[in-house]
């Protein structure tokens, strides 16, 4: 078990399937052009920090916000991937239909049709968490993936776009915005 982390966890810009209402997932759309303002905002940021590693997923989303952010080199890792929404994937929210859109907000016990739980996303989470050394980490991922770790720490919410979710793990607390 690792000692004390203390975790930068940035959700990617907005995305072309955000901007449209769709679910994107396993998908990989890019930013737009809202997005890719939303991450060069970051840099300035982020950019007075040291950070012991600095990861991000194999999505195109996270790699233009991590580059825009000011780290071009981040390390990349699958675990860090959004939820597989299976049959959802590429649709609307409405299209998904009321009875879909209600288990995912509610989060705890979802089952993506033909794709993941929220509790194989935990155990990705975990998985990767239990793997960093101590110290701070900068980690360029998903809602669904940061919702888990916010959860965790009591506070069940899905983050904002670009939005820096700091948190103390494995104590799981939430610590105060950098702004």
């Amino acid at each position: 078990m690792n000692q004390s982390l203390e975790l930068w966890l940035v959700r990617h810009g907005e995305s072309t399937y955000n901007a449209e209402g769709r679910y994107a997932g396993w998908s990989d759309p890019p930013l737009t052009e809202a997005g890719t303002a939303m991450a060069a905002a970051l840099a300035p940021r982020l950019a007075d920090n040291v950070f012991e590693g600095i990861w991000r997923s194999d999505k195109v989303r996270t790699e233009h916000t991590a580059r825009l952010a000011g780290f071009p080199d981040a390390n990349v890792d699958i675990r860090l991937r959004e939820v597989d929404f299976g049959q959802m994937e590429g649709k609307t929210y409405f299209e998904v239909g009321e009875e879909l859109r209600h288990q995912l907000r509610s989060f705890a016990d979802f089952q993506a049709p033909g794709g993941e739980s929220t509790a194989q996303v935990r155990s990705r989470v975990h998985d990767f968490l239990a793997g960093l050394p101590s110290g701070k980490h900068l980690v360029f991922c998903h809602g669904g993936w940061i919702r888990c770790v916010l959860a965790e720490c009591g506070t069940d919410r899905f983050p904002d776009k670009a939005e820096i979710c700091r948190v103390k793990w494995p104590e799981r607390v939430l610590l105060e915005d950098p702004a």
